[in-house]
């Protein structure tokens, strides 16, 4: 008949001939319900099994079945009395609804949506690009001009001046030169267009009189059908309509030269700060060669834009000059018109030259003709003698590359696109140099 847990009795020793053990448990002097005086025996568990010294451990010897595994009992020995969960089986007082399903991660149908919320996302960013394309074209091209302004900013401030006095000084020169640019271009335009208005009437006149004109009239009736139109009053809304679109252009033009030069002044005057936060967002252990690096190619493109400039106001001179020797009217208009195109790179002193000629053309053959042989000789200097010389220290571009970067900028943002394209190209080759020829050559 099993027998209950025994009362511990300390100073009970261990019997004769027993093998005790390290961690053997004390003997019990008495067992609960029998037989009374009984200590000589073996300890026994509840179910009236003998244990002895050197026999498995128990639970309170810390073996499995003890009170805080999962299945021992509440008093803490194998057999006891209580319920014992199944490894398998679900907590109902976990889960007072049930047991959770699979996870979501692998449902085709949230695969399916999170993929078409990716591509909206990217169409609504795509289309946010071309949108704003104009502002992101004024921002680039404004901190373009601010780099290149930069130069002459920090050289007034080598000569003890503050930062913004030297930025007052240098922007001023430039609003200055759009001033003389418009005081020098706006006149002749306007008086050539008072002239072609009030000599419109004679030229109508010599139309009418024209014998060739008077005959196809008479066989298509051609300025019956120009009065028909003019009565009409489609003439009225053509040329209403030009001239709401040409205001519309030259209002845009104003706007965003204003803006221009608002955002080239703004940069102009924060380029440190701006330049110390992006190096900020670099790893510090890579700030100091991205620093030196970015140091670099802001210097390579100030050079760039103020070798540019030097190289446009050179060859505005001398075209002002040989204009004005020759006789050309309107000469320092005609000068202005290629020093500002001779800014855009490859075809902007082609385009200058052609510009020229032709108003020289019109004036007499005589004069077309020199200022053309005069571009094509001057053209010849620059690309061989002035323009390799004031770029030798601004940027370090192979020719070829020169070329194609010009093409693609071209193409992509047209004349901004051109002007951005060799300092990129610069910027790149560069990069390329220090940063990827040497991790290649560690490989």
């Amino acid at each position: 008949m099993p027998e209950a847990s025994q009362t511990a009795d300390v100073s009970t020793a261990p019997d004769p001939g027993s093998h005790p053990a390290a961690d053997a448990v004390p003997r019990s002097s008495a067992a609960v319900g029998g037989p009374p005086g009984a200590t000589d025996g073996p300890p026994r568990t509840a179910d009236g099994r003998s244990r002895t010294a050197d026999g498995p451990p128990t639970a309170a010897d810390g073996a499995p079945g003890a009170a805080d595994g999962p299945s021992g009992a509440a008093g803490g020995f194998p057999g006891a009395e209580g319920p014992q969960a199944s490894p398998g089986a679900p907590d109902e007082h976990a889960a007072p609804y049930g047991r959770p399903g699979k996870p979501l991660a692998k449902n085709p149908f949230l695969i399916g949506l999170t993929a078409g919320m990716g591509l909206l996302t990217s169409w609504a960013l795509a289309q946010a690009l071309v949108t704003s394309r104009s502002v992101i074209v004024l921002v680039v091209v404004a901190m373009f001009l601010a780099l290149g302004l930069n130069p002459a900013v920090e050289s007034l401030q080598r000569r003890r001046l503050a930062r913004r006095w030297a930025i007052s000084i240098v922007f001023g020169a430039v609003i200055l030169f759009f001033v003389l640019f418009g005081l020098a271009i706006v006149p002749p335009v306007s008086q050539e267009a008072a002239s072609f208005i009030s000599a419109v009437p004679g030229y109508t006149q010599e139309l009418l009189a024209n014998p060739t004109l008077k005959e196809l009239d008479s066989d298509y009736q051609i300025l019956t059908r120009i009065g028909d139109y003019i009565t009409s009053g489609g003439l009225a809304q053509t040329v209403a309509g030009g001239l709401v679109g040409a205001g519309a252009v030259v209002f845009n033009a104003f706007f965003s030269g204003v803006t221009l030069l608002v955002l080239t002044l703004y940069f102009l005057g924060s380029l440190p700060s701006i330049k110390d936060y992006l190096f900020r967002l670099v790893p510090s252990s890579r700030r100091e060669r991205t620093r030196g690096l970015g140091d670099e190619i802001i210097s390579g493109i100030g050079g760039y834009v103020a070798g540019n400039l030097l190289i446009s106001v050179i060859a505005g001179v001398v075209t002002w000059v040989f204009l004005a020797f020759a006789g050309v009217e309107y000469a320092l208009a005609l000068a202005l018109v290629v020093a500002v195109t001779d800014l855009i790179p490859l075809v902007g002193a082609t385009i200058g030259a052609v510009l020229v000629s032709g108003v020289a053309l019109l004036q007499s053959g005589t004069l077309g003709i020199a200022c053309a042989i005069f571009f094509l000789v001057y053209q010849q200097v620059e690309n061989y003698l002035i323009y390799p010389r004031v770029m030798k220290r601004s940027v370090d571009v192979a020719p070829a590359v020169t070329v194609i970067a010009a093409l693609f900028g071209g193409a992509l943002l047209g004349i901004v696109g051109a002007l951005l394209a060799i300092p990129v190209a610069a910027a790149i080759a560069l990069i390329i140099r220090e940063v990827v020829i040497p991790r290649q050559a560690r490989l």
